[in-house]
């Protein structure tokens, strides 16, 4: 069962939060929300995205002022938090998803930003640089305090941001989505590094939508649902079902959706075979079917995306054929793909998907606008108004209206915007690259849905995901990438069962006992 926030596990609590409510015109964001955290643990805070969490974040940093009649505790005693300055002094620190780095500026100067050490009128730094470099060792840092930040990469910076903290003397450090933009690789240093300031004493509260990631590094989980606390599970009890069940309020047996039938009895509408472009992809075969949902599965750098790339036209191809419907086709542009019925869902919908200074609106109709024009020039913006709510309500973008800039929505609710885009092109061929990377649970459950209805109605769709159990969940058949090659299938009429196993083994090449 969730425990209470004021079940006490070991030492005393460092962070109480009490009560706090936010309300923003006609909005109450949060609503009476508890939150308990104590010294050395990983403490995750879960929920979708519009559950509170951020705004809650942001009482605690003080950028945000909770509603009266809260309470927040440091090491058991009161405290008023007036603005960002007061949470650092109460050994508070959080790292944004978007790193507040200065580029320009060295890691010392970034580090004691807003507390330079002076030697008279100038600022002192070769002090600075010689104060920060016991804790850059102590993280294990592979640069120095002279480094310029615009020289590092991001899981460099987000050191920097770690060590500007501790150097600051925090006690409490929030990670909101801190894996986002690294590789396996630099995760799995972030992990080591979050283990070891666990073990001297920093409370960390981690802000994740992973949830492998949340149950490899939590000692307890607490999860918001509309602004509400819905309860905190102890480590024992941390499992996906149980999480699920609390952020969206039912089970994860409805969570994926496989009801569009087999799947691959349907014609052949994409066909590759030995596809290559002489680097990164070796020979990529498959074949996908009307109504089939076709998994792409392999480590990361095993080539899907590149191979999706090529057959999109977006990257060129030196061997190797495809064909749609039956027909030879090589595409010179993502344009002459579209046409012919096929679109492509790219892997990163903020550089290379979306406009995000453009509205809903502009964005959904993008990829039909010369549908709306009148002589070759006069746009139809009615028409193209009405197809832009019809997709809003059509996709459940929770969204005021198409006039709202798509960069001020939630991941999720971009992604499905991006999806609207797409589908308003009548598409019989959808490539779906890590369609729900990035997005909170409701929202991908709400994807999902999506992809079987369109399968349903006999759209044929090949999706690369790196997610396992969502590769499992949703996909009839499962083609399997290794170091550029497809080396393999299951399920289908494989015999072999789609399971992690056995992607994991055809993914790895090690024996681990493929069950048929």
């Amino acid at each position: 069962m969730p425990l209470s926030p004021d079940d006490k596990i070991g030492p005393k609590p460092i962070l109480e939060m009490r009560g706090i409510s936010k309300t923003f015109p006609g909005v109450k964001a949060l609503n009476n929300v508890q939150l308990t955290i104590y010294p050395g643990e990983v403490h995750s805070l879960m929920g979708e995205n519009g559950a509170g969490k951020s705004t809650l974040m942001k009482i605690l940093s003080g950028a945000y002022f909770a509603d009266p009649g809260g309470e927040i505790r440091v090491n058991g005693q009161p405290v008023h938090i007036t603005g960002p300055l007061s949470a650092k002094a109460h050994g508070i620190a959080i790292i944004y998803q978007e790193l507040s780095l200065a580029p320009n500026l060295t890691v010392a100067e970034n580090i004691y930003l807003g507390r330079e050490t002076r030697r008279g009128p100038a600022v002192d730094r070769a002090g600075m640089f010689a104060g920060c470099a016991d804790v850059l060792a102590r993280l294990g840092a592979t640069f120095g305090p002279r480094t310029l930040v615009g020289d590092l990469s991001i899981a460099e910076r987000q050191m920097v941001e770690v060590a500007r903290a501790i150097h600051a003397h925090s006690k409490i450090l929030v990670m909101d989505e801190p894996t986002t933009a690294l590789s396996n690789r630099e995760t799995r240093r972030l992990f080591d590094l979050i283990l070891r300031l666990k073990a001297e004493g920093l409370a960390i509260v981690y802000i994740s939508h992973r949830m492998a990631e949340v149950y490899e590094l939590s000692e307890r989980v607490s999860v918001l649902r509309d602004g509400t606390y819905v309860g905190t599970l102890p480590r024992e009890e941390i499992r996906p079902e149980s999480i699920v069940r609390m952020m969206v309020g039912r089970d994860l047996s409805s969570f994926y959706k496989k009801e569009h039938g087999a799947g691959s009895t349907g014609r052949p509408v994409l066909e590759v075979a030995g596809i290559s472009d002489g680097k990164r992809v070796k020979s990529g075969s498959f074949t996908v079917h009307a109504g089939e949902v076709l998994g792409l599965a392999g480590l990361v750098g095993a080539g899907r995306t590149e191979l999706a790339r090529m057959i999109y036209g977006a990257e060129p191809h030196t061997a190797g054929t495809i064909k749609l419907n039956g027909k030879q086709v090589a595409f010179g542009t993502p344009g002459e793909a579209i046409d012919a019925g096929l679109v492509y869902l790219t892997e990163d919908r903020k550089a290379q998907g979306l406009f995000l200074d453009m509205t809903v609106g502009e964005n959904i109709n993008l990829g039909v606008i010369k549908r709306d024009a009148t002589f070759g020039a006069w746009l139809d913006r009615a028409h193209a108004r009405r197809r832009s709510v019809a997709a809003i309500k059509a996709m459940t973008i929770r969204v005021p209206g198409p006039d709202m800039p798509v960069g001020a929505l939630s991941g999720g609710n971009q992604q499905k915007v991006l999806l609207s885009r797409l589908l308003e092109t009548q598409p019989k061929l959808l490539i779906l690259d890590e369609p729900t990377r990035g997005v909170d649970i409701g929202a991908k459950s709400e994807i999902y849905r999506i992809i079987d209805e369109l399968a349903k109605r006999g759209a044929a769709i090949l999706v690369i995901s790196s997610e396992l159990p969502e590769v499992v969940g949703i996909a009839d058949r499962v083609v399997v990438m290794r170091e550029g090659e497809t080396v393999g299938e299951v399920g289908g009429t494989t015999g072999i069962k789609i399971t992690e196993e056995n992607i994991m083994a055809l993914a790895t090449g090690v024996d681990m006992g493929v069950a048929a």
